[in-house]
């Protein structure tokens, strides 16, 4: 779709044909307030008719936490560099599910809105945009539960040490929220003519998790493995959460660049594919 403004007025043509590596991004911001509408929607479909409502961002963290510090700290008595078990594995729970949301919401984009985008235009990367930055609303409300965690240490006295570069905390849930929906409009882009992909993304997402550091640190895993943490693009921010919040922690020069490198390749790829297939995928589906 092309926008154009003459004698003051805007004037869209919807065309089918889309250059090999435009990325639409005008057109979406033109969209802002669909993409306002939408995160609300989802907000309010998530909780409807739901006794506990927007607790259960807060309880399903708790409970993942609860339950990693009797499997993780207690039974496999796995150390956490110093951490308290209740901010580390909030922490990692917090942000692994803020990623692997993030993914799963872009990859079922396509199937999850059919009926929306049989019946009238607007750019579809809206739609994982704003389940994006929804994620990220509810991410917050789950960081205002840590705080109360984390300050109560802080007075307790405990081995805490924040460093000034907690101010680029948005950055990462940028990072972050990029390199899940990248992903997750890669893996959409095939769902379309695969629908078996949808299951294997939900069968290996928890186990991905396993080879990133969420319940554990790096400095805890087998050398001999360490080459998969290594590579795995979601390592470094949730390590630098913990270097910039507890100052805990270490992410090489190498891990950092390989780590954003992947994301940008990602999100690129993924973006290009989606607006690709966004044209046909009705026919397909």
């Amino acid at each position: 779709m092309n926008t154009k403004e003459k004698n003051g007025q805007w004037t869209q043509i919807i065309d089918s044909k889309r250059k090999l590596f435009e990325l639409g991004l005008k057109d979406v911001a033109h969209y802002r307030d669909l993409i306002l509408m939408f995160i609300k929607r989802d907000f309010i479909i998530t909780y409807k008719q739901s006794v506990l409502g927007p607790l259960w961002y807060i309880l399903q963290p708790l409970m993942s936490t609860v339950m990693y510090t009797f499997i993780f700290g207690n039974l496999a008595a796995i150390g956490t560099d110093g951490i308290p078990y209740i901010l580390f594995y909030f922490a990692g729970s917090m942000l692994w599910t803020y990623f692997s949301n993030s993914l799963l919401s872009a990859a079922n984009c396509f199937l999850d809105n059919k009926g929306v985008f049989d019946k009238v235009y607007f750019p579809r990367l809206c739609v994982p945009i704003s389940t994006t930055v929804g994620h990220i609303l509810r991410l917050l409300i789950q960081f205002a539960c840590l705080l109360c965690f984390y300050i109560y240490y802080l007075i307790k006295g405990n081995a805490i040490h924040p460093s000034w570069m907690v101010v680029l905390f948005p950055l990462l849930l940028v990072w972050i929220g990029c390199l899940g929906t990248g992903i997750g409009l890669i893996i959409s882009s095939l769902t379309t003519k695969y629908r078996d992909l949808k299951t294997l993304v939900q069968f290996s997402l928890p186990l991905l998790m396993y080879v990133t550091p969420v319940v554990y640190p790096m400095s805890q895993t087998p050398e001999n493995l360490r080459v998969f943490f290594y590579f795995n693009p979601m390592s470094a921010p949730i390590e630098f959460f913990r270097i910039w919040f507890y100052g805990a922690g270490a992410v090489s020069t190498n891990m950092l660049i390989i780590s954003i490198a992947e994301t940008l390749v990602v999100l690129l790829l993924g973006v290009l594919l989606f607006n690709r297939n966004e044209r046909n995928f009705v026919d397909v589906i």
